[in-house]
Formats: structure tokens, C-alpha cells, sequence
């Protein structure tokens, strides 16, 4: 059940990131490697001489249709949003062809932000689109979701938000929790928690220049026809290291993160509500931990 629970919220990662989308047209290019490291056999946990590697370019894009202030300088705005992650494996040494050799998510969406009262903010997404393995693309390949996500501003410095998201991913529509908890500390010393998507803690070296320490849960979901019926694969990350980061200029800051898959898996299911709570009685395939790198670009437009 809980490797289930993790292939959805797999499927809503994308949405964490539009929480800290701007006024301004924002986004990020970020491309990971993870070298090949041995595939570890569900039956018995034993760590075979199957070998998969994982390549990933990610494109998040946040472009403002309307923006307003109040008396205030609180923001009202609509924004279009455009995501896009592209996978590729490589395999040595199989009997059987066990994972896909590419994966492809691609969304569009519109955001709505606006405040409620001084310290409430509410937030609501929809978006639509495609999770294939490119093997073939049909209209099961089209998943939807949507959320509604109200955040409480304690202080300039602490957030909380929960709220309900709506998605397709297991064929019918059902409801899943988005939680989201944000902190940062005043001075040098940075730290930031953004649930589903990771933690990260830092020191602030100068104005350009800050290093930090991450743990991100990452992931991806692929719709695939097996035996005639359509089946949902997800695909499930975490990694931890060190990320330097510099800014580059007041609109682009640009990081580099080196260390540790701490675990890589697959899990399948079929599309329907009642598998999300169902026990499997073999665990999912996974992979040995090894190398972790990833550079990301990020900017902010005014």
C-alpha cells in the first residue's frame, strides 16, 4: 500500500513546484544522471548482474496570463502552466525486457492564486497529459489532475497549506492529501521543506553564492497495455547530497547536486481505486544506490 500511495503522489510532484511560481514568467531546466548500478531481484532481494542507468532533461514553465495587486501588495493572478520530463534507460545483461527504455510526461494547466484575508493564500491547479513509455501513445496515455491548496502565512518565514487533489491517474477519479510546509530561517542559515518534494538546509555564504544540503523524492508515472489491459508504472527516486548554488544574476541562479540515489523503483498497478490500498505480496524491483548529478537552471522574469 504505501509503494502504491508513493506512485501517486509520483504523478503529482509536478504541482509542488507551482506553489513558488512568480509574477513574473518563471521556470527551470534541470537534466540528471544516475550511472548504471544492479538491478535487485524482488523474489529474494538478491542483487543480480542486470544493470539499468537513468537520464532525465525536466522543463517547468510558468507564464502569467493576469497579475493584480491589492492596497496591500498581495498578488491575484491566472497563469499558464507548461511542464515536460523526458526519460531515458539503458539496460546490460536481462533475460527479459523488465522496464522501459524511455519515458515521457508532458502537462498544460492554469494556475489560480489569491489571498484570503492577511494570512491566507489559496491556490488551484488543473492540468492534463500525457504518461507514456512511447511505445504508443493513445488517449489511456492522458491523465488529469487538479488541486485546491490554502496556505496560512504564520510569518515572512513559515508557511503550512493542505488540500485535496483530484486526479485520473488510477483511471477514475479520485482524491488524494496535498500537504505542503515551508520554513525559512532569518540570517546565514537557510532551511526549506516543500512535502512531496523534498528538504533542503543551507548556509549563505554571500549574496551570490550559497551551499546546501538536499534530499528530493523525485519520480515518474507511464501508462502501459499489458495483456490487453491498461496498467499504470511508476517510477520512484530519492536521492541526498550537497548542492552549491549560484546566482548567476537576478534572474537566473543556476545549481549543481552531486551525491546518492539512495533508492531507485518501479512498483505497477492497475487503474483502480481499490489498488492504491492493496498489500503486494512480492516487493517492488529496485536498483543498488550509487552516483548521483544534476544541474538545474532556474529563472525569474520580471
Amino acid at each position: 500500500m504505501k509503494r502504491n500511495l508513493l506512485t501517486a503522489f509520483c504523478c503529482l510532484l509536478p504541482l509542488g513546484y507551482w506553489v513558488s511560481a512568480q509574477s513574473g514568467i518563471s521556470g527551470e531546466l534541470k537534466t540528471e544522471y544516475i550511472p548504471y548500478s544492479s538491478y535487485i531481484r524482488p523474489e529474494d532481494s538478491t542483487k543480480t548482474n542486470s544493470k539499468s542507468d537513468f537520464k532525465r532533461a525536466d522543463l517547468k514553465l510558468s507564464i502569467p496570463l493576469s497579475v493584480k495587486k491589492d492596497s496591500a501588495g498581495r498578488v491575484k493572478m491566472w497563469s499558464m502552466l507548461l511542464g515536460g520530463s523526458y526519460a531515458k534507460m539503458s539496460h546490460k545483461d536481462y533475460e527479459n525486457q523488465l522496464f522501459p527504455n524511455q519515458m515521457l510526461n508532458a502537462q498544460v494547466g492554469v494556475l489560480h492564486m489569491r489571498p484570503l484575508g492577511k494570512k491566507w493564500n489559496m491556490m488551484i491547479t488543473a492540468t492534463a497529459g500525457v504518461y507514456t513509455d512511447m511505445e504508443k501513445i493513445d488517449f489511456d496515455d492522458v491523465l488529469g489532475q487538479g488541486g485546491i491548496l490554502f496556505i496560512r502565512h504564520f510569518n515572512p518565514n513559515l508557511a503550512l497549506g493542505g488540500g485535496p487533489v483530484l486526479t485520473t491517474a488510477f483511471g477514475v477519479p479520485m482524491i488524494l492529501p496535498w500537504i505542503y510546509f515551508d520554513w525559512k530561517t532569518n540570517g546565514k542559515i537557510k532551511f526549506n521543506i516543500n512535502f512531496p518534494e523534498g528538504m533542503e538546509a543551507g548556509y549563505q555564504f554571500s549574496d551570490a553564492f550559497t551551499l546546501k544540503a538536499a534530499v528530493n523524492l523525485s519520480g515518474m508515472s507511464v501508462e502501459r497495455n499489458k495483456d490487453g489491459k491498461s496498467m499504470l508504472l511508476g517510477y520512484q527516486q530519492i536521492t541526498a547530497g550537497l548542492r552549491p548554488e549560484i546566482k548567476l544574476n537576478d534572474k537566473l541562479k543556476l545549481s549543481v547536486t552531486g551525491g546518492t540515489a539512495l533508492l531507485r523503483s518501479f512498483s505497477e498497478s492497475d487503474r483502480k481505486i481499490k489498488s492504491i490500498f492493496k498489500d503486494k505480496k512480492v516487493a517492488d524491483p529496485k536498483f543498488a544506490s550509487t552516483f548521483y548529478i544534476a544541474l538545474s537552471l532556474r529563472w525569474n522574469l520580471p
